[in-house]
């Protein structure tokens, strides 16, 4: 069934939705609908893939010619339409976080299975194929067991334009949800402890200590202060491949310092100009990761992954077809050969309660110990 084409509707033209754009390049799907309340989003959309437009998802989900939804539209807004499209029957692939309390996710997750449709959680950077191309080669059990991660994650996150809402929610939902899914498909397993702190003006960094199934740990670090720039860790690729330099260093604060907030908000949102375009020069990435197995370290880059046992050796990592192609080959194949998707309900919902837990240890001082979700 190579030729099967999976027919999506996208609910909200959002700035997830300009970023992702591009993997609805991939042959095996094609935008067919969109909904998102904005006129001028949903003309750009039908200008650039000539699908049908609605001014909200309940429209969009009684278009018969959708068979999957992507909702890429505010974080709170996921739960229920997720559920209302399990309800009408269509696949769902749903942007990171999944949802804001464990309890929606729960009842996505039953909408999803008494619907029998798919529902996927991305795209993240777990997808990411250096990330993807060092978990096997941790499965495969050559370097011995992996004991030890670290992640770090310094970006300019606050000197772009948000709303008020954004910024009053902080950076670990959007951001930490990066972090923890490259964590766990490193790991191979679920987080069972958090211990952290959450800091900095609009609780915009944060550290934190996880502890997985088998007994391996995660340092995880992150400031969106746009201070330090950990894209000079990573050959100057910028996180969604674009190249970068260091000459780019504060544009953000400096954009933002001289313009009003709100408007650079409108106009970075999908329809208020020329689609963005990235000249993409290497793999999407999350800052700077090293997996520390018992007899060799190995660091995913941009281009390969880096491994440092006995000798070093580099293993390269060819570019895809399209970005994110990760995300549309695990959706297909959930779709067309039913195989369940790696980053399933389940996955999302282990994803949400560390973020969430990162949030409560911070705020009652302890370590958070965390059920399983299966």
């Amino acid at each position: 069934m190579a030729d099967r084409i999976i027919r999506f509707g996208v609910i909200g033209l959002s700035r997830g939705f300009v970023l992702s754009r591009a993997m609805f390049a991939d042959p095996r799907v094609a935008l067919v609908a969109a909904a998102d309340p904005r006129p001028e989003a949903r003309g750009a959309f039908e200008a650039e893939f000539g699908g049908q437009t609605y001014p909200d998802a309940e429209a969009l989900l009684a278009d018969p010619a959708v068979e999957a939804v992507y909702i890429a539209s505010p974080h709170g807004l996921h739960a229920a339409q997720a559920i209302a499209a399990a309800n009408a029957g269509r696949h769902i692939l749903v942007e990171k976080p999944m949802a804001l309390s464990r309890d929606d996710a729960r009842a996505m997750r039953a909408a999803a299975t008494a619907a029998d449709v798919i529902l996927q959680v991305g795209p993240s950077h777990g997808y990411d194929p250096p990330v993807a191309a060092a978990a096997d080669l941790i499965a495969g059990g050559a370097y011995g067991r992996l004991r030890m991660l670290t992640l770090m994650t310094f970006t300019d996150f606050l000197d772009r334009p948000r709303t008020p809402e954004e910024r009053a929610a902080g950076v670990v939902l959007s951001q930490a949800a990066h972090q923890v899914d490259i964590a766990m498909r490193l790991a191979g397993a679920e987080v069972r402890s958090v211990r952290a702190r959450v800091m900095g003006e609009a609780a915009g960094a944060y550290q934190a200590m996880l502890t997985f199934e088998g007994g391996a740990s995660a340092q995880l670090t992150y400031s969106g202060h746009g201070r330090y720039d950990t894209d000079a860790l990573m050959h100057w690729v910028g996180e969604v491949g674009q190249a970068r330099s260091a000459a780019d260093y504060g544009a953000a604060r400096a954009r933002l310092a001289a313009g009003d907030e709100a408007a650079l908000k409108r106009g970075r949102a999908y329809g208020s100009g020329p689609p963005a375009e990235f000249q993409r020069v290497g793999h999407e990435h999350f800052g700077f990761v090293l997996a520390s197995c018992e007899r060799a370290d190995l660091r995913p880059t941009p281009h390969a992954v880096e491994i440092y046992g006995d000798t070093r050796e580099v293993v390269p990592v060819p570019p895809t077809a399209v970005p994110r192609q990760g995300v549309i080959d695990e959706f297909w194949t959930a779709v067309v050969d039913g195989r369940p998707p790696r980053h399933g309900g389940a996955w999302g919902e282990a994803n949400l309660a560390a973020c969430l837990a990162i949030i409560q240890s911070s705020e009652e001082g302890r370590e958070v110990a965390l059920g399983g979700t299966r």
